[in-house]
């Protein structure tokens, strides 16, 4: 295996400590997809309570996919598949899932408050009461993502930025077990995405679990404890220190990891794999690990 492509990963918890701890998710042999159509097969993992995973791959892969499976949304084509013993859907109380596509702000006036309230209305139903208490864990989401002298602006008013925070605010409202995410950090800025990372390590300390649909490789993996590299399969699985590797990045992304001066780089795109997400991939890490 060729060296990793950086240090300093999320936290690895040790064998036995990881062992000890409650599993919420729970895949072996799963195929995702659609009917007449599997994206991705012979997915196997599991997700300990605490432990972040993240999903990494370019647009197509199956990462979308499969977290939709994970909610219940998709209903799994072959293999297992257990969310808290349970199976999808079953325990939406749980789960807070923040997808690529967000229309409830922009078919009604709503304002950013009322939408990261929804994050409440699993544990009330969508004609239940909020309290006082649900009015102040949305501000405290608010201020965690510091959008909170943005309450009483209408979303569709919002920029796109703003509005990504308002959505991630919503997420953290709901309190919940399971985090379920695609792609977070779109259209966040630099301090958006600081915030989103605190935010996660926080959540990750409360005992939630996470698992996110990425490009990004080096924001995640600085979160994660476990990276799934997906290109309508499973490439690579493990710790991120394990899986990001040259190797794996080319079958990923298309494209060739190498160390410039004992520091990686990216040095060529192979050919056939010039495509738009494996661009964006090359500038990412260049940003990071200029030459």
């Amino acid at each position: 295996m060729t060296d990793p492509i950086r240090t300093g990963f999320g936290s690895q918890p040790d064998a036995a400590t990881s062992a000890a701890l409650p599993v919420f998710v729970r895949a072996a042999k799963l195929t995702v997809g659609y009917p007449g159509e599997a994206v991705v097969e012979g997915i196997s993992f599991t997700l300990p309570r605490g432990q972040a995973m993240a999903l990494i791959g370019t647009n197509g892969s199956g990462k979308s996919t499969l977290l939709k499976t994970t909610v219940g949304l998709l209903p799994p084509l072959n293999g297992e598949l257990s969310i808290f013993g349970g199976r999808p859907g079953g325990n939406a109380r749980r789960i807070a899932y923040l997808g690529q596509f967000h229309n409830a702000g922009f078919i009604l006036p709503l304002r950013a408050v009322d939408v990261v309230s929804m994050g409440r209305f699993p544990l009330h139903g969508l004609v239940g009461n909020m309290d006082d208490e649900d009015y102040e864990i949305a501000m405290a989401a608010m201020r965690t993502m510091g959008v909170e002298k943005l309450a009483d602006t209408p979303l569709r008013s919002l920029s796109g930025g703003q509005q990504q925070r308002v959505y991630l605010a919503q997420v953290l409202a709901h309190r919940a077990d399971l985090l379920v995410m695609d792609e977070p950090t779109a259209g966040l800025d630099a301090g958006g995405r600081d915030l989103y990372l605190q935010a996660m390590n926080d959540e990750l300390h409360r005992g939630a679990s996470i698992m996110v649909a990425t490009h990004d490789i080096q924001e995640e993996a600085s979160l994660c404890q476990q990276v799934m590299l997906l290109a309508r399969r499973v490439v690579a699985f493990g710790p991120p220190q394990q899986v990001l590797n040259s190797e794996t990045l080319l079958e990923t992304f298309g494209i060739v990891i190498g160390k410039d001066q004992k520091r990686p780089a990216v040095l060529e795109c192979q050919h056939g794999h010039d495509t738009e997400p494996a661009i964006q991939a090359k500038r990412k890490i260049r940003r990071f690990w200029p030459r």
